[in-house]
């Protein structure tokens, strides 16, 4: 009926191209939550693809593609999305299908974003600055404008009045801006955005389901950024969990089956906030070289580190995960020695629970230690092909978590996946 796909650490778990692998199982692929602060990169015919807004799906001809409610959509990113993925031959207008119940970034929001991170010092949450976080804000309370509402009689009323709003917040934000300079391309994505087929998307996805389509639901950004159960409040502004699949396309709990939890052989994070196991040293530049962790959508270079199993936990019981994938195994290659935290320590006492507030106290990650791995993990199809100190190290993490690793990828392209 419905699968789902989502992160179980900070993001950039490379969830889209898992997606882009599964794909061929399924009819649909259904992005519930996020915007375009979010950066699935897929890579396959030698060539690397970026999608921000578009499901992973996109790329596959019998496949229908929902943008769903919970997601907010920023019409000027997804018009460059869309004249990009049309450039590659894809008959977009044909296979993507846009939520008339999402919410619309306007340059006012951006604007806004910018704003506030940059009134906060200090403090700075590490914002995308791609006006998320303001629509999510005007979503709750009640004043935001939503895709259905590009195609009504009152837009530019509605437009106006909501501008109105934000510009009383820039001013008290004493923050220099030129609007003017935004809403041309704005106005004219709006009219680009009105020739895609905008539906009711609940009645669609669930007419599917009735009639047998099988559905992906497509997470974006990771577990440890969910707005009630992430590192707050270093996190995002949507639910990233199983959960945000109900609401944010419309299905009932019990349509979900299979949920795929996707996670690293090790850790990175963007921005500011807790990260445990972080090596600030030789390490972590090794890491980030060599998984080239640089932000698909920011270009940030992405913090680094071990394999953190607390939070792994943590993740896969509040998504009820039943497959596990697991990526950039081949990162990896090379190092003498691989860590993995398996507990924490805090206040001399030895916890596998996520505390409260991850910067309460200190917070000492406890290691175990594995011999490392060599050789050319990408060319390597079957389980057993690979390194056995590699086998070694996931049989212990599958031993700590109580989930089976099925999937493993061992490098960016589609064909570099390993399935048990």
């Amino acid at each position: 009926m419905v699968d789902v796909v989502l992160g179980l650490q900070w993001g950039d778990e490379g969830k889209g191209k898992i997606v882009d692998v599964l794909t061929p199982r399924y009819d649909v692929v259904a992005r519930f939550q996020g915007g375009p602060n979010a950066g699935h990169s897929l890579e396959f015919g030698g060539n690397k693809y970026v999608l921000n807004t578009i499901p992973s799906g996109i790329f596959h001809e019998h496949c229908i593609n929902v943008i769903g409610n919970g997601v907010v959509i920023d019409p000027v990113s997804l018009k460059k999305e869309i004249d990009k993925a049309s450039a590659t031959g894809v008959n977009i207008k044909k296979s993507l299908y846009i939520s008339e119940k999402a919410h619309v970034i306007l340059p006012t929001h951006r604007l806004v974003d910018a704003a506030s991170e940059a009134h906060k010092g200090d403090h700075k949450v590490g914002s995308t600055l791609r006006g998320i976080s303001p629509t999510y804000q005007d979503k709750i309370g009640r004043s935001g404008m939503r895709i259905g509402d590009l195609l009504s009689s009152d837009f530019t009323q509605k437009y106006q009045s909501t501008v109105a709003i934000h510009k009383k917040l820039l001013d008290s934000f004493n923050y220099e801006y030129n609007l003017a300079d935004h809403e041309p391309a704005f106005f004219e994505a709006v009219e680009f955005i009105k020739q895609f087929k905008i539906i009711n998307s609940e009645y669609f996805i669930n007419d599917l389901i009735f009639k047998g389509k099988k559905v992906l639901a497509e997470g974006a950004q990771g577990t440890l950024l969910d707005i009630d159960f992430g590192s707050y409040p270093f996190v995002t502004s949507s639910n990233t969990i199983t959960g945000g699949a109900c609401s944010g396309l419309g299905i009932a709990p019990q349509k979900i089956e299979k949920v795929y939890g996707i996670f690293k052989a090790y850790c990175t994070r963007v921005g500011n906030g807790p990260f445990p196991t972080e090596q600030e040293n030789e390490t972590g530049e090794k890491l980030r070289a060599l998984g080239h962790e640089f932000g698909a959508t920011t270009g940030r270079p992405r913090r680094t580190g071990w394999l953190d199993l607390p939070t792994l936990r943590y993740a896969i019981m509040l998504n009820g995960v039943t497959d596990l994938i697991c990526t950039k195994s081949d990162v990896l290659c090379g190092f003498e020695e691989v860590l993995v935290c398996d507990e924490y320590k805090i206040n001399s006492t030895l916890t596998k629970e996520i505390p409260f507030n991850m910067l309460d106290g200190i917070l000492e990650p406890q290691y175990k230690t594995f011999k490392g791995w060599a050789g050319n993990l990408s060319v390597m199809r079957k389980y057993l092909e690979l390194p056995e100190t590699f086998r070694q190290y996931m049989d212990f993490v599958e031993r700590e978590i109580g989930v089976p690793v099925n999937v493993i990828s061992v490098g960016p392209d589609r064909e570099e996946t390993i399935l048990r």
